[in-house]
């Protein structure tokens, strides 16, 4: 298991972002309106969708560019589908994605770094990577079970960070002066269909939920994207749309914060 350092260098600003499957295009759009509002990381840490939006960030690209990369591109192009042994679906086109298309190949090769969350499957627990291949770490973060096959790396099988620790911002608390963190699960009703698919789904977002409430009382700025359930985890083809979403409602918070409090943080 890889640990966080706790002896490494201190940072003012870090950033946690979520898992939510396809709505963290709202990471990049909540991205764009932080950094417009001076609030810069000097680390990040993600799980699932917000580790797959972070590496790009991470790898030296404006948060708007990052939707060119996905353009064009269809749920299936990214995944394939297997008869279901372990999980409907493999990450290896996933991997093949991302090593294709980020400039760094190792983690702590990273203009800023970032701390990547899965689950070891094996044992049971969170591992909070920060060091190897960004491309299989990533998509291990991905991993959700059932859906996707666990992806093996070394001698041990890893499965969506988000199942243990889907608000990542325990990884960097100690680490970081003000952490900022973005969810991408908020406590929101939403309708889901009466599927096999539907029905895992709510499972999983109920169990996301469970498990970040305790991140949301520690963040310094909570930001939590509404109105994303209508999105299907396969709607890559929505990706501006919902980067449009993240940065409305960021820029709605940040500026009703300002008015309110004078401040985007919250009171020590």
């Amino acid at each position: 298991m890889e640990r966080v350092n706790s002896t490494s260098k201190h940072y003012s600003i870090g950033y946690a972002l979520s898992g939510g499957f396809v709505k963290g295009f709202a990471h990049l759009g909540v991205i764009q309106a932080l950094l417009e509002n001076d609030i810069k990381p000097g680390i990040i840490a993600g799980v699932s969708a917000g580790a797959l939006a972070g590496v790009f960030y991470a790898d030296g690209n404006e948060p708007y560019k990052v939707l060119d990369f996905f353009r064009g591109h269809k749920f299936q192009d990214l995944t394939k589908l297997v008869i279901p042994r372990m999980g409907l679906f493999e990450l290896c086109d996933l991997i093949d994605f991302l090593k294709s298309n980020l400039k760094t190949k190792n983690l702590e090769e990273l203009p800023i770094p970032l701390i990547v969350t899965a689950t070891d499957f094996d044992h049971g627990h969170s591992v909070h990577f920060h060091k190897g291949s960004v491309a299989e770490r990533v998509a291990a973060s991905c991993c959700m079970p059932v859906i996707f096959k666990p992806l093996k790396i070394g001698n041990t099988h890893y499965v969506d960070g988000g199942i243990l620790m889907n608000l990542p911002v325990h990884p960097i608390r100690q680490k970081c002066e003000k952490v900022v963190a973005i969810n991408l699960c908020p406590l929101e009703a939403e309708r889901f269909k009466m599927n096999i698919l539907g029905v895992a789904l709510r499972s999983y977002h109920f169990m996301f939920r469970a498990n970040s409430f305790a991140a949301r009382e520690i963040a310094d700025l909570l930001i939590e994207p509404y109105n994303l359930s209508q999105y299907s985890m396969t709607k890559l083809e929505k990706g501006d749309e919902i980067f449009e979403m993240g940065y409305k409602v960021a820029k709605e918070s940040l500026l009703k914060l300002k008015d309110e409090k004078g401040t985007f943080w919250k009171a020590s």
